[in-house]
């Protein structure tokens, strides 16, 4: 990556995450903690107003602005690429809003036209509408912090009814999962989204325990990933199938 884009990405995750402290914004990009404080350095001499507060972090003047936004080829190439897999694959609101971030990004631009029927690199296919809306519901749960009520058939063909908190989907190039804590099993769980029969709030949902979420749910699947070697064919079904059976 140039320093100029390293540059712009400190000064973007300051803006969005301020305070945020040298070490969490090493760890954001990548780099050594002298190197956040080198860049710090840089950015700070180029005129933007950079202040950093021992025991707080780095945060922005409140009358800092961003400049206008420039992407070169590649860039816009890879933001049509993304919309369009989410146009393909994500649930209908999700889609929608790709297509409108598309359509305000292009309209700000002046030095590359975002034309998709030029595109040399497509996303094609779609998903089942079952999946799809199921997807709106389950993102909806997990940002509203709700539990919901799954019918799930799992890949042996035996079905089950779960009452989960659902707390993140993640798309694994052809399948999605929903990362849950599950009620019953009082344990993270992970469910294939097209191999559940139906979604609704859950009648006598339980409650959540302290310390649940998104955070420890991915600390927990690192130290799962960790113990295993993924294969191509594990991937192309999910993580569903690399942990224990829902």
């Amino acid at each position: 990556m140039r320093k100029a884009d390293r540059l712009f990405q400190l000064v973007n995750l300051i803006r969005v995450h301020q305070p945020i402290s040298a070490e969490r914004l090493a760890e954001r990009m990548g780099v050594s903690v002298r190197s956040v404080y080198r860049y710090v350095d840089d950015v700070s001499v180029s005129g933007i107003p950079i202040y950093g507060t021992p025991g707080i972090g780095y945060a922005l003047d409140a009358d800092f602005e961003m400049p206008p936004l420039t992407l070169n080829r590649l860039e816009v190439d890879a933001l049509m690429l993304g919309m369009e897999m989410l146009a393909c694959t994500a649930d209908p609101a999700m889609a929608q809003a790709a297509s409108m971030l598309l359509s305000k990004v292009g309209a700000t631009l002046t030095q590359h036209k975002m034309d998709s029927a030029d595109a040399k690199v497509r996303a094609l296919g779609g998903m089942a509408l079952k999946t799809r809306a199921h997807l709106a519901d389950l993102r909806t749960a997990s940002e509203q912090q709700r539990p919901v009520q799954i019918v799930y058939t799992s890949l042996h063909g035996l079905v089950s009814q779960r009452n989960i908190y659902p707390l993140g989907l993640f798309y694994w190039g052809g399948k999605w999962t929903v990362g849950s804590w599950c009620c019953s099993k009082a344990a993270y769980r992970d469910f294939r989204v097209d191999c559940i029969e139906s979604v609704s709030l859950a009648y006598q949902p339980a409650a959540l325990p302290a310390g649940i979420g998104l955070k420890a749910y991915m600390q927990f699947q690192a130290k799962q990933w960790k113990a295993k070697t993924l294969t191509d064919s594990t991937l192309s079904v999910g993580m569903a199938d690399t942990v224990p059976s829902p």
